[in-house]
């Protein structure tokens, strides 16, 4: 017999959806205030609250995004995926630079321009540029 945990968290963001957009209907409909009036504090409001929004989905997608990478590297140290699948670099990336630069040559500035989150596309230059495959690269740059 197996345990499966059951995810509702679509179930409780329909239902706030649902609730949200009950609340928008009928304060429409009772709203004290003429149409334009009306229309006004509720572009006023969603302005406001836009902002909150977005900055608090920027927030968990960060968390998100460090949460994952956590759980990679913990796969990863357990022996479960591939070793060195994923791009982890530590350390001073200028230093790096140099080190790489020393090995090949061939390498100028723009091929190891490197920004967070832009890890596959200094990967696939790197490949194209070295004729060497994502693991050997991904593992070079972790190494370093």
């Amino acid at each position: 017999m197996s345990y499966q945990e059951e995810d509702n968290t679509g179930k409780i963001l329909l239902a706030a959806l649902a609730g949200a957009a009950a609340g928008i209907v009928t304060g429409l409909l009772i709203a004290p205030d003429k149409g334009k009036e009306t229309r006004e504090n509720l572009k006023s409001a969603a302005t406001k609250y836009s902002g909150q929004l977005g900055e608090q989905l920027s927030k968990y997608g960060e968390e998100l995004d460090s949460k994952f990478k956590g759980y990679v590297e913990k796969l990863e140290d357990l022996g479960i995926g591939e070793v060195g699948s994923s791009l982890n670099l530590k350390g001073n990336w200028d230093e790096a630079k140099g080190k790489l630069k020393q090995q090949y040559a061939q390498l100028t500035d723009e091929d190891l321009e490197y920004a967070d989150g832009k890890g596959d596309e200094l990967v696939g230059r790197l490949q194209q540029k070295l004729g060497k495959g994502k693991k050997e690269i991904v593992k070079l740059l972790n190494d370093l």
